[in-house]
């Protein structure tokens, strides 16, 4: 097996949690080392590589591109950035794990995963949430028909203040004062592509390809601080969608600026005509599922997230990563596909579609499960 060379795009809140910290850990070094880290702000590289052990930090990602020791990348910056930044990475022949969402609208994924096919490289988006064993299982129960005739479903996620109160904000260096401001701002801000993406990749995975989204949106808190500096609101921060999966089945899917229906993070709540499933709990019971009482290695977020992992933040994030070291080194295949992401992303952009011109948005793009 050829080790691989990973660059970290972005040492920020993602950067560092879910990549630096984790892919620093003994337990990975046979597959994996830390090649080099950049980000724009002067000197936040070189003290990430300081800090995880890193070969290079870089200030460009021009620079982190040329290293012939980088072998893949994951990308942990703004969302707005990830589909340039990833077509340079894949341009520049390196394989690609983009943390969420891997674009802005379904027209950059495509060409993302064609660009990607042409030059010979692997890509992967996370959330991959199918790769937990629970998710699958619940898939399973719901066509075949466990709960009776599917109704209606929900899912979502509120913003509230959780990024202004994350660790890497609260201090005053380079590595922990990291500025939250672009969570709000155009494109690639607010909760949908943020927060809402968990519960609506779950969501997809168990029932599949939608067919239609209304919706309506807004602005619902125009000023926000960060430190004591007040910032504007540019991305819509309250938005509800209808998604018609056909069949008379809908979902209410939401991203909101404060509060959420009482669920599991990133599960939905599905009601049928026989039963119901609450998050990972079928008519009140746990959904069993291989895993749970599998005696190898084996965590509720995937296979790789498991020893001293645990215990760090961003562990879904982690497993995503894995998955495409996977793909490459071993060809196994992915949970998270580029394929599944983009299906998501083109809901999101036909709901602000939606919102903006009252007319119900008919979707184009398909998905396969992966076993």
């Amino acid at each position: 097996m050829t080790k691989l060379g990973v660059g970290v795009i972005g040492a920020g809140s993602i950067g560092i949690r879910a990549a630096l910290a984790h892919l620093s850990l003994e337990d990975v070094q046979h597959r994996v080392h830390l090649a080099a880290v950049c980000d724009a702000v002067p000197g936040r590289a070189q003290a990430a590589a300081e800090r995880f052990g890193v070969a290079a930090g870089y200030d460009s990602l021009e620079e982190l591109l040329a290293d012939p020791n980088v072998d893949l990348v994951t990308i942990g910056t703004p969302i707005g950035l990830h589909f340039d930044q990833g077509l340079a990475a894949i341009r520049a022949g390196k394989h690609v794990h983009f943390n969420k969402t891997m674009s802005i609208t379904a027209d950059e994924a495509t060409t993302l995963i064609d660009e990607a096919a042409a030059h010979g490289v692997k890509i992967n988006a996370s959330p991959g949430n199918m790769v937990r064993p629970v998710n699958r299982a619940i898939r399973d129960l719901v066509r075949s028909g466990e709960i009776g005739k599917v109704a209606w479903a929900a899912v979502g996620a509120g913003f509230g203040n959780y990024h202004e109160n994350e660790d890497v904000r609260s201090g005053n260096d380079l590595l922990s004062n990291v500025n939250p401001s672009w969570y709000w701002k155009k494109p690639g801000g607010g909760p949908m592509y943020d927060m809402t993406v968990y519960g609506l990749h779950t969501l997809t995975g168990i029932l599949g390809s939608a067919k239609r989204v209304t919706a309506m949106s807004g602005i619902s808190v125009p000023t926000r601080e960060f430190k004591g500096e007040p910032f504007q609101t540019e991305m819509d921060d309250n938005t509800f969608l209808l998604v018609d999966f056909g069949d008379s089945v809908y979902a209410f899917v939401y991203g909101a600026a404060h509060g959420l229906i009482e669920a599991e993070w990133g599960q939905p709540n599905i009601y049928g005509s026989r039963g119901t499933l609450l998050g990972t709990k079928l008519n009140g019971n746990p959904v069993a599922h291989v895993g749970s009482d599998d005696p190898r290695p084996h965590s509720a977020q995937g296979r790789h997230a498991v020893g001293e992992h645990l215990n760090l933040e961003e562990i879904h994030v982690y497993e995503d990563i894995m998955q495409l070291i996977d793909l490459v080194q071993t060809g196994t295949p992915l949970y998270g596909t580029a394929e599944h992401a983009r299906h998501v992303i083109e809901i999101f952009e036909a709901g602000y579609r939606a919102a903006e011109t009252g007319q119900t948005q008919t979707l184009t793009t398909t998905f396969e499960d992966v076993a």
